[in-house]
């Protein structure tokens, strides 16, 4: 195994267990103490892990939720790609929500074609990709969420009940078995609750990355969501542990 698999290999392992001791990774990857020194030290280097007591672990941001313009160009690709699964699973004539995140713009990008399409959505990013297009737009009411550049109603009056949602794709900063998905704002949170409520299918599109994070606010188990979809970036175990849930995972092929 080369050392940039290896060392992808190490961030998939704590995306899974958040802390690895030097003696578990020295046999998971079976390689010898020097090699697992010199990995760790790029990775450290690179400001992916750090060392603690007896092992290491992930390094968190210390400002919590990344800023929309960072997420925008994070994991790109891997975005593009899941935006695209997406698409093929929305049909002409369905009505969709579109959660406010980086990866449900991808989507937009690749539905505007989509025939008697409504998009309900609470993202600017998204009302200005489709804006000239033929979907047909619904924009929630309430305050304009500037550094995420969304709408969150979160004490406003909006009718949710009369909408007819069959398929809502939310957005999330965290995914564990045991937790499900959460989010680090409470007025994001609670729309999204809101539309997992109402809407007749949940998927969360979020990137592999998302994996093995418990952040601020939880949104809903995994027994809500019916798909994630994800990359095939995804650790193997991971994707393994899922089988035991009632929540599918569908990863997206590259382009």
């Amino acid at each position: 195994m080369f050392p940039l698999e290896r060392q992808k290999r190490i961030i998939e392992l704590l995306m899974v267990k958040k802390v690895l001791k030097m003696t578990e990774l020295t046999s998971e990857l079976d390689i010898s103490v020097d090699t697992l020194r010199r990995d760790i030290q790029t990775l450290m280097n690179e400001g992916k892990i750090e060392k603690i007591y007896g092992g290491v672990k992930l390094v968190e941001s210390s400002i919590g939720e990344s800023t929309m313009g960072e997420r925008m160009v994070s994991h790109l690709t891997e975005k593009e790609t899941i935006a695209i699964t997406c698409s093929k699973l929305i049909n002409d004539g369905d009505c969709i929500f579109l959660d406010s995140g980086s990866t449900t713009y991808q989507i937009a990008k690749y539905i505007k074609n989509k025939k008697n399409l409504t998009v309900v959505t609470n993202s600017i990013p998204v009302i200005t990709e489709l804006m000239n297009s033929d979907v047909e737009l619904i924009i929630i009411g309430g305050k304009i969420r500037k550094e995420e550049n969304s709408v969150v109603t979160f004490d406003y009056l909006f009718n949710f009940q009369q909408l007819n949602i069959w398929k809502a794709f939310i957005c999330t900063s965290g995914i564990t078995i045991e937790k499900g998905i959460s989010d680090y704002n409470l007025e994001e949170v609670l729309t999204r609750k809101k539309m997992i409520e109402i809407s007749k299918e949940i998927y969360v599109a979020a990137d592999s990355s998302k994996f093995g994070k418990d952040v601020t606010i939880g949104i809903a188990p995994l027994e809500q969501i019916n798909y994630i979809i994800t990359d095939t970036n995804l650790s193997p175990s991971v994707v393994e542990q899922f089988r035991n849930t009632s929540c599918s995972l569908i990863l997206a092929e590259n382009k």
